[in-house]
């Protein structure tokens, strides 16, 4: 066990003065002289992690990762916090963040036009199925792009054309397949395999929008189309409970 600061990533324990090194799963003590500051106010998370040693609480709750805060000095914590509270209460604080704010909802919007016609170039339905793809489209659209949802259209690190695809792919799973009734046994990559499967069925049915053939009845993908509310464009992600005692820093 060590209690060396330094600038790491640490998971919980369920002593909520220890906590584990994610590095090398070493147990590590917080420094006496140390708090918490829970995630909230990303200006001042990334001021305390600029200002030196500090570890990254991060918890994982059922494979997936979530935030719980930064752990750094008190004294910076105390400085930070008072050189930001001067800062924000000057009014041109005020003006530089409605300025950002204008901007971003402007990007966002250009974002959202950029990724409706990537999901329509992916469609590409023929002419008698264009109503059904621009439907379609803004469905998926408003589905995937809000800021916050985590879904694959908010990743930068794959192309947009491809964001598109998946993001397609991922609304038909769930609109025109029994995907969400399934039960899937807990074996590893069975539920990718299942995926895999239903993804090679969507193409199909796509497929079938494609061409100047006869349209198959009755069509998933027109019912899903017919029945299914575009969900509201703002997301909230739920916050996974925290199971921890953090008796840190007042």
């Amino acid at each position: 066990m060590t209690t060396a600061p330094d600038i790491l990533t640490v998971n919980p324990t369920r002593d909520p003065l220890r906590f584990r090194d994610e590095a090398t799963g070493t147990l590590i003590t917080v420094p006496d002289d140390w708090q918490l500051v829970e995630p909230g106010d990303p200006g001042l998370t990334r001021r305390l992690k600029a200002g030196g040693a500090h570890w990254v609480v991060v918890e994982l709750v059922r494979n997936k990762r979530f935030s719980r805060g930064v752990l750094c000095p008190m004294e910076r914590v105390q400085r930070v916090e008072a050189e930001l509270d001067a800062e924000r209460a000057d009014p041109a604080y005020a003006r530089r963040l409605e300025a950002g704010k204008r901007r971003r909802k402007v990007e966002q919007a250009e974002y959202v036009e950029d990724f409706e016609g990537a999901v329509r170039a992916f469609l590409r339905f023929s002419a008698p199925f264009h109503s059904l793809e621009a439907e379609v489209a803004h469905k998926v659209t408003v589905h995937a792009t809000p800021v916050g949802s985590g879904t694959v259209a908010r990743t930068e690190r794959i192309p947009l054309p491809e964001r598109a695809r998946a993001a397609v792919m991922a609304w038909m799973r769930h609109q025109t397949t029994d995907y969400d009734a399934m039960h899937i046994a807990r074996v590893k990559g069975l539920r990718r395999e299942v995926r895999r499967d239903l993804a090679a069925d969507s193409h199909r049915l796509l497929d079938a929008h494609r061409g100047s053939g006869p349209h198959a009845t009755p069509c998933a993908l027109c019912a899903a189309q017919a029945t299914v509310p575009a969900p509201a464009a703002t997301v909230t992600p739920p916050k996974a409970p925290y199971r921890g005692d953090w008796r840190l820093g007042g």
